[in-house]
Formats: C-alpha cells, sequence, structure tokens
C-alpha cells in the first residue's frame, strides 16, 4: 500500500522545514518531485539528496505570493513531465501581533503568505489535474486554524490557517466530480526554521507540556504518513478531512 511510483508530487515551501521533510517523504514512496520555493539553493541541496533515492526531482523558484510566478512554475511542471498527481500548499510565512496591536502591513502579510498563495496554488496546479481527471490536494495549515492559543498573540496566522481549512472544504466540493480529492494537515508544535527559536525557550517548553497530551513537540517525519496517505491511491475516497498531526493538542 501507499506506493507513489510513478506519480508526479508537487511540494511548494520545499526548501526547509516541514516541506523538505514531506518531499524526502515522497520520494521514498517512489514518487518523482516538482520542489518549489524562493531558495533555489537550498532547493538544489534537497534535490541532490531526493535524485539519490532513484527519482526524478525538478527544481523550480517561485514566489507563491504572486500569481504569474506561480502559473509560470505550473507550466514548467507540466511541460516537465505532462501531469501532476499530487499537490502540497506547505509554503508559509507570518507575522506575529494581537488584534489590538496589529498593523494592516503585518495582516496583509501573513494573509498574502498563508492563505491568497494557497489559492493561488491550488487554482494553477488543479486546472492541470483536471486534464488526467486524477488529482491528490493537501493544504498544511495549523492546530492554530482550529482554536485559539493562550501563549502567543498571532491573530492574522490563526484567520488565516483558519481560512486554509474551510478553503480544503469547499476545493473538496467542487473538485470531486473530477476525481480530485483535497484534505488539510494540521501541525502543532515542530522545530522549523520559522518557529524553533520561539519553541526552545524554557517559557513556551513549559507551555508545550503544560497543552500538549503527549508532552513533546513534534519530530522530524512525523507529518509524513498523513501526507503519504491523503496523496495515495487508497485514500480515493477521503476528501473534505482536516487532520491535525499535534500530539493531542487539539482533543483537550
Amino acid at each position: 500500500m501507499f506506493d507513489l511510483t510513478g506519480r508526479v508530487v508537487v511540494v511548494s515551501g520545499a526548501s526547509s522545514g516541514l516541506g523538505a521533510q514531506m518531499s524526502k517523504g515522497f520520494a521514498g514512496q517512489g514518487a518523482d518531485m516538482v520542489i518549489m520555493a524562493r531558495r533555489v539553493e537550498k532547493l538544489e541541496q534537497l534535490a541532490k539528496d531526493i535524485r539519490a533515492m532513484g527519482v526524478k526531482c525538478l527544481v523550480l523558484q517561485c514566489d507563491v505570493t504572486v500569481p504569474a510566478q506561480v502559473n509560470e512554475a505550473a507550466a514548467k511542471a507540466e511541460a516537465e513531465f505532462g501531469k501532476v498527481d499530487v499537490l502540497v500548499n506547505c509554503a508559509g510565512s507570518a507575522k506575529n501581533a494581537g488584534v489590538l496591536v496589529m498593523t494592516d502591513e503585518e495582516w496583509d502579510f501573513t494573509m498574502k503568505a498563508d492563505l491568497d498563495s494557497v489559492f493561488y496554488v491550488t487554482r494553477a496546479f488543479a486546472n492541470i489535474m483536471k486534464k488526467k481527471e486524477y488529482g491528490r490536494i493537501i493544504n498544511i495549515s495549523s492546530m492554530y486554524g482550529l482554536v485559539g492559543n493562550t501563549a502567543i498573540d498571532t491573530v492574522a496566522y490563526h484567520a488565516s490557517k483558519g481560512g486554509v481549512v474551510n478553503f480544503t472544504r469547499a476545493v473538496a466540493a467542487e473538485l470531486a466530480k473530477y476525481n480530485i480529492t483535497c484534505n488539510a494537515i494540521c501541525p502543532g508544535y515542530f522545530a522549523t526554521e520559522l518557529t524553533v527559536d520561539t519553541l526552545n525557550t524554557p517559557e513556551f517548553t513549559a507551555y508545550m507540556k503544560a497543552t500538549v497530551p503527549m508532552g513533546r513537540y513534534g519530530n522530524e517525519g512525523e507529518l509524513n504518513a498523513g501526507a503519504i496517505f491523503f496523496a495515495s491511491d487508497e485514500a480515493s475516497y477521503v476528501t473534505g478531512v482536516i487532520l491535525p498531526i499535534d500530539g493531542g493538542y487539539t482533543a483537550v
């Protein structure tokens, strides 16, 4: 089960963190990869590791907040492989502030990076999937898209990731007739370039131990099983699902 040999998987935000981890996970299941991000030098390093697994890997420099760049990347992926089977929307960023003090610029930056980009990328690659009447779209939201928190004020991030959750449901309903599924993963506390400095503080570690039933941060690779499941042929009747991988944070 869950063999992805012959499938073409596109991952945005693949230059580091969860995107890089999932890219290796898909490659390990036999998928040919298209990895996208702004930092092409990081992508090239990842591509070497992926190609060493015996699969193909196309590197595409792309700022997912710019529709023209997204459309160009989609065209290059289709020209290279003739199809796209799986899309993982993993790119994102955020500016943290509370509702009382957040600036318009901070709000707009976060919504553009975490919600608008998901729309741009999904639109471009779903149109390729529609041609073959096959597709798996996996959106990386956050457990903060399901609940609030008392550890850090980050209202725009909560709003954007909540938008991704219901965007997922809307796309699942709309594209089911083309045999395209759309599901979302809501990660909990995983150490990435964007989060490691915060997570490693004594104060936040204490908060995590008090709020995460498993009492620890997520480890590298622990998102891969959920992503591979959603990407698989076996998950053909699974769509519109929102899957927290959060050590139980949203269960209490």
